[in-house]
């Protein structure tokens, strides 16, 4: 577990206010960095040796589009993670935090409905129900083919193409008609059981009081404990 209790805190009219712990390993990046920043970041870039710089300049151009993309979606938390693969190589996976709203419409009975129309895609398609901390949320979790980062070889007509892990943890906010997801996503498709343990790790952390009130006033933080520390010993 990290050392930082992030809190994304919108406009409660229309999103709801939580709090969150990122898992071992992530580090949140800013997806509207300022010109300043950006530029700063470019500078550092450019002052690196040649074999460094090229592939500094790949992941920064990756970001930079990244930011791009997530400035004209929902998502509120955005964390990259790097911890050791099977292989020995470094397995890489994305954390997103996001609210969405279910238009007015109460956000439990929204996924019970989901789940009861999934009943008969077995469990690793429909959505399960699992209890957290916040109340009732729901799992879903799918492997898919999505386009790949990286320049298609010569000769190779479209761009090209990867597998992944997705999982998705949706957890209903009535107050705001509202459902925030957690959601993982890894190429590292064998190593599927210890990101959903992260996941679902990091669903538990979700809160929607501010546990710093709550530490003021004497109770401890709402989100501390196992949790946590189950997330820090999946990948030691």
């Amino acid at each position: 577990m990290n050392d930082h209790l992030g809190a994304a805190a919108k406009d409660t009219e229309t999103k709801p206010n939580f709090w969150y712990q990122l898992p071992h390993g992530y580090l949140e990046l800013d997806f509207h960095p300022s010109e300043e920043g950006v530029a700063e970041l470019s500078r550092q870039v450019g002052g690196l040796p040649q074999d460094a710089r090229d592939r500094a300049d790949q992941t920064f151009r990756l970001y930079a589009l990244t930011a791009l993309l997530l400035r004209n979606q929902p998502v509120a938390v955005y964390a990259l993670g790097m911890h050791p693969g099977a292989d020995g190589q470094a397995s890489l996976s994305v954390l997103t935090i996001s609210a969405i709203s279910s238009k007015g419409a109460n956000p439990v009975r929204v996924l019970a409905g989901m789940v009861t129309g999934h009943a008969g895609d077995g469990s690793r398609n429909g959505l399960q129900p699992v209890e957290l901390p916040s109340g009732i949320g729901f799992l879903t979790e799918r492997v898919r083919t999505t386009v790949a980062p990286g320049v298609p070889p010569e000769g190779r007509q479209g761009p090209l193409e990867g597998t992944v892990w997705q999982g998705t943890v949706a957890v209903p906010e009535p107050r705001t008609s509202s459902i925030v997801t957690v959601q993982m996503v890894t190429s590292s498709v064998g190593l599927a059981d210890d990101y959903r343990s992260i996941l679902l790790g990091t669903a538990r952390t979700l809160t929607f009081t501010d546990p710093t009130a709550e530490a003021a006033q004497g109770t401890g933080p709402a989100v501390t404990g196992s949790a946590g520390e189950a997330m820090k010993s999946d990948f030691g």
